[in-house]
């Protein structure tokens, strides 16, 4: 039996439990959003990687195919970051697999499996941070899924639901303090400011009194969508108007 640990959506974080997993596999594909050099190359170090590059993986993933097609322990694997990408004909692959929605999902459509993990990385508002094993029987070709749940669903706050609906259309990050999604757009345009000056994450979070972790996304989403605004970043994080 051969085991294929399937992930997506690592966002620069690689988690010890992902680690643990993966060491019991066989082989690796990843569909996307790696984020930084230093998982890929971690996970090289796991086992034989099969990779394609997410819309978040910028110039250092240049090199990285959009899209795969090959055949991996037997199965004829097709991978795509979007699965808006993906073929409209897949019945000669055994074997779909995607990310970039951060949503579970497995379906069978004719002898095809469609396969999105889920994101393992950060998590995302109060949703499930999962990944997924496949069991592959070398005589049979049968396929067995595991979904593994790495960090449990939890009931969204009132003011995570709107961020919850804006994340699930590809447009939202991660936002783990409720009460800090409520800020004007004036201070939103002072924390930018200060990003585009140079100020470190740490030197935010104190002056603004907000946690580390939301100094870091906003500062993500800054920097990875040249042009964006205040008003922009607002949007994207789901966050409540002015009260």
């Amino acid at each position: 039996m051969k085991r294929i640990g399937v992930l997506s959506d690592t966002h620069g974080k690689l988690r010890d439990e992902v680690i643990e997993i993966l060491r019991g596999c066989d082989v690796i594909l990843h569909a996307g959003d790696i984020n930084t050099l230093k998982v890929m190359e971690s996970l090289k170090e796991i086992a034989p990687l099969h990779i394609v590059r997410g819309n978040a993986d910028k110039e250092w993933a240049q090199s990285l195919p959009e899209t795969l097609s090959e055949e991996i322990c037997g199965l004829r694997v097709f991978m795509v970051h979007n699965k808006k990408q993906m073929p409209k004909e897949m019945g000669q692959y055994d074997l779909a697999v995607y990310g970039h929605s951060h949503k579970y999902e497995e379906r069978r459509e004719g002898n095809c499996l469609f396969l999105n993990p889920g994101s393992c990385g950060p998590r995302r508002f109060s949703q499930p941070v999962t990944m997924a094993v496949l069991e592959v029987e070398e005589e049979t070709g049968e396929v067995r899924v595991i979904r593994k749940d790495i960090v449990q669903d939890t009931k969204l706050s009132a003011d995570q639901k709107g961020g919850q609906a804006a994340f699930e259309k590809g447009e939202g990050v991660d936002v783990k303090e409720p009460a800090e999604t409520v800020f004007s757009e004036d201070k939103l345009r002072l924390i930018l400011w200060d990003i585009d000056k140079g100020k470190g994450v740490s030197d935010i979070a104190e002056k603004y009194k907000i946690s580390k972790e939301m100094t870091e996304q906003i500062c993500r989403l800054y920097l990875t969508h040249p042009g964006i605004d205040a008003a922009g970043v607002r949007e994207k994080m789901g966050m409540p108007r002015d009260r």
